[in-house]
Order: structure tokens, then sequence, then C-alpha cells
């Protein structure tokens, strides 16, 4: 085990009562989008980067209802786990909105990809936060 410490982000885009999940290749499971925040990043100005670089996309970081002030527009949760040589990743989760017509533009991390539903994302091989924090995402109220 190592004693890096690495700050990331996870983003669930949301297109009504469905998520985006993508295959990852190396890891051989489905994820939200998401990577390390790079030096002077803000945890909202990477999620946002994220995003764009790993989809092509752009979507509505908007606050979520009932956050507390100065609570990062589109923050859902936290979490922390190991990421093998990596070490310990703590990691930001993020929920924003994608318009209809804007199509995913995958890059070189995955090649598949699925808007899954509820019941979709109940059966995902995934890990059982990334199914958790999918379900925080569809619930969420953005304001």
């Amino acid at each position: 085990m190592t004693d890096r410490r690495a700050f990331s982000v996870a983003v669930y885009a949301r297109r009504g009562d469905r998520v985006l999940v993508i295959e990852h290749r190396r890891l051989q499971t489905w994820l939200p989008i998401g990577g390390e925040i790079e030096a002077g990043e803000t945890p909202l100005e990477a999620a946002v980067r994220e995003l764009r670089e790993e989809t092509g996309m752009t979507g509505a970081f908007r606050p979520i209802e009932g956050a507390l002030d100065g609570v990062p527009a589109g923050l859902i949760g936290y979490e922390e786990h190991q990421a093998g040589s990596k070490g310990l990743h703590m990691n930001f989760v993020f929920v924003c909105e994608i318009d209809d017509g804007i199509d995913v533009v995958p890059n070189d991390e995955f090649g598949a990809f699925r808007w899954v539903n509820r019941a979709e994302l109940e059966d995902l091989r995934s890990p059982l936060n990334v199914r958790q924090f999918g379900f925080v995402a569809l619930d969420a109220v953005l304001v």
C-alpha cells in the first residue's frame, strides 16, 4: 500500500431519469465520469473539465436544493477509496444536467457508455458506492 493521496472528482451527468456511466477500459467496470483534480483547480472546476475532456459535453452544475451555504453547485457527496498504486483517492461527487441532443464523444479512457435508469443502475456491474451515488444523483433536486 502506498501513502500517496490524490483528490479526485466523479461526475454523474443526468438527462431526465437517466445518468451516464462509462465502461472504464483499465478498470473494466462501469463508473461515472471522473478523474484527479489538477493543481490550482477547485473540485467544481475539475468536474467541469473532466466532463468536457472525457465526453465532449458541457453540463449545468446547479445548486442542490437544501444544500448548505458555500457548498459547490452540484456537489452531492464525498467518498474515499483505495486506488491501487495511486493510493487514497479523496473523491468529490457531483451531478449535472445534460440537455437533450448533446451527444457523448468518448475519449480513449472508455469505449462503451450507457445512459441508465434506476433499475439498470441497480443491476450495474460496478462498486456499491457507484450505484449508491447514482441513486443520489437521480434524486437530487437542482435549483
